[in-house]
Formats: structure tokens, C-alpha cells, sequence
């Protein structure tokens, strides 16, 4: 099973949230997104809540501030996990 956590600060730093299923609203869990870890499956993060805006695509790793996966700012707002099948055709 896959899990995302999103930290407020960067470095992984400050209050975080951790998530296992898709999300389309994250604001009521943190303001902003300065770092992420990924510690299982491919997820999609998007800017804006309902899966709508600039779409970051995140694998397992580590990624200490917003420009390590490319991010125009420190908004996430919607995140959703690869189906299975999408996710052995990427790895």
C-alpha cells in the first residue's frame, strides 16, 4: 500500500499530514506544502483541490522543498494514487 506525507515546512520540517487513499480537498489538513515524502507507491499531486491544476507526478523518494519535484509554488491541494496497473507500466 502506498503513503504520502505532506510537511508545511521544507526539510520535512513543521506540522505534516500523512495519506494512504485519494484526497480532493487537503486544505483542511495543512496551509501549504514545502516538502514530501513518498514512502510507497506513485502519486499525482495536484495545485488545486478536485484534482484540477498543474499535476506533479511523485515516485518513492524524498523531496525536501517544492523545487525537487518541480513545483511553481508551495500549494498542493489534491492528491491521487496511480491504479496498480499504471503503476507497473511506469516502474
Amino acid at each position: 500500500m502506498g503513503k504520502i506525507i505532506f510537511y508545511e515546512g521544507r526539510n520535512f520540517q513543521g506540522r505534516h499530514w500523512e495519506c494512504s487513499s485519494d484526497c480532493m480537498d487537503t486544505f483542511r489538513h495543512f496551509n501549504c506544502c514545502n516538502s514530501i515524502r513518498v514512502s510507497g507507491g506513485h502519486w499525482v499531486a495536484y495545485e488545486k483541490p478536485y484534482y484540477m491544476g498543474y499535476q506533479y507526478i511523485l515516485g518513492p523518494g524524498e523531496y525536501p522543498d517544492y523545487h525537487c519535484w518541480m513545483g511553481f509554488n508551495n500549494c498542493i491541494r489534491s492528491c491521487q494514487m496511480f491504479p496498480p496497473v499504471l503503476r507497473q507500466v511506469i516502474a
